[in-house]
């Protein structure tokens, strides 16, 4: 989604944009090309991957992501982008570092990485990193990347939907009074966190409560949600939505997940109770969490319904505290970041 986004400010200013996938299921393929892209698509492996650890330096933690070898993977891209030889090449993928980057020097002008996780080293010219992480924030990269690489961090650069700066600008001041909430737990929610949410708000303590629910294209139960949403009076449920923007200005708290959703709701300043669906998560919400940004519970493994009960009666009762939370929240991430991305790799 977030290369989408950097794709259609480039398309604005004349660049055209080619998307390369491996078509694993659950990929965005129809997605990306009802957008108005061209997709090469590379097959998916189906065989197990030998991966090897003993080989400097060390596989990425998640190299079993890329479907392949990344040898293999930087000779299918290599030979997909012979035709196009493009000026710049994005990688967006957590499988991906200095060894594949290398092997498609030659075939591209430029290099940009974007990452989350500053785990592996990198040959690149670009690096973005809209996470937040404190004052670790300008040290994560040094070592990782050459002297030479222009770096962009933090989520004054997150590639966010031009919608999102509009929509803020025509916004109110929130009040922190919460009435309606939003429920997002990301594309794929592969443990089924919004079960539990749902869950929660059931308590009879947060029944005054309305309630929309954000079904990503790869939730693995959206029928049992919509009987579960069905039970419960002032529940609506949502899936294939191109945008959360809409829903996020009508909502006065959110409960999600980390990942990249959180750049988007801290630009309209909603507050939100997190839960870290995926360990890479948890390191940025800590930070978050204890600079008042976020009331993060913890990993799914460790949060009960019950635990997000008693979060949202919290927060019912501090209005004063979430309403200092939206002004924060609306400091940090000012929701201009694909347009300084932008003029930053045309510059």
């Amino acid at each position: 989604m977030r290369c989408l986004s950097l794709a259609d400010e480039l398309r604005g200013k004349g660049v055209r944009s080619t998307f390369i996938c491996r078509m694993h299921p659950g990929n965005m393929i129809a997605a990306i090309r009802q957008r108005g892209y061209d997709v090469i698509e590379l097959p998916a492996q189906s065989q197990h991957l030998q991966l090897r650890n003993d080989i400097p330096p060390p596989i990425p933690a998640h190299a079993g992501w890329l479907g392949a070898t990344w040898a293999k993977d930087a000779d299918e891209t290599r030979h997909a982008i012979q035709a196009i030889k493009p000026d710049l090449c994005v990688i967006d993928h957590y499988a991906i570092d200095i060894r594949w980057e290398e092997a498609l020097r030659s075939h591209a002008k430029r290099i940009m990485v974007i990452d989350d996780l500053a785990d592996r080293q990198h040959e690149c010219d670009f690096l973005l990193d809209q996470n937040w992480f404190g004052t670790d924030m300008a040290h994560r990269y040094r070592g990782v990347v050459p002297d030479y690489c222009v770096t962009m961090l933090g989520p004054q650069y997150a590639l966010l939907r031009p919608e999102y700066a509009s929509l803020r600008a025509q916004m109110l001041p929130r009040t922190g009074r919460v009435k309606r909430v939003l429920v997002f737990m990301g594309g794929s929610d592969p443990t089924n966190e919004t079960q539990k949410v749902i869950a929660a708000l059931t308590d009879p303590a947060l029944a005054n409560l309305d309630v929309d629910v954000v079904l990503g294209v790869n939730h693995p139960d959206p029928e049992g949600i919509r009987h579960q949403a069905a039970a419960r009076p002032g529940t609506f449920v949502y899936s294939g939505l191109p945008s959360l923007a809409e829903r996020m200005v009508q909502a006065d708290l959110m409960i999600s997940a980390g990942g990249s959703t959180s750049w988007e709701r801290m630009c309209l300043g909603l507050p939100a109770i997190v839960i870290s669906i995926a360990a890479n998560q948890t390191v940025t919400n800590t930070a978050m969490q204890a600079a008042g940004y976020i009331e993060f519970l913890g990993e799914s493994t460790q949060v009960s319904a019950e635990l997000v009960t008693d979060a949202v009666v919290r927060c019912l009762q501090a209005p004063e505290r979430l309403e200092q939370m939206s002004r924060i929240c609306q400091d940090l991430v000012p929701g201009t970041g694909t347009k300084q991305v932008c003029e930053l790799l045309l510059s």
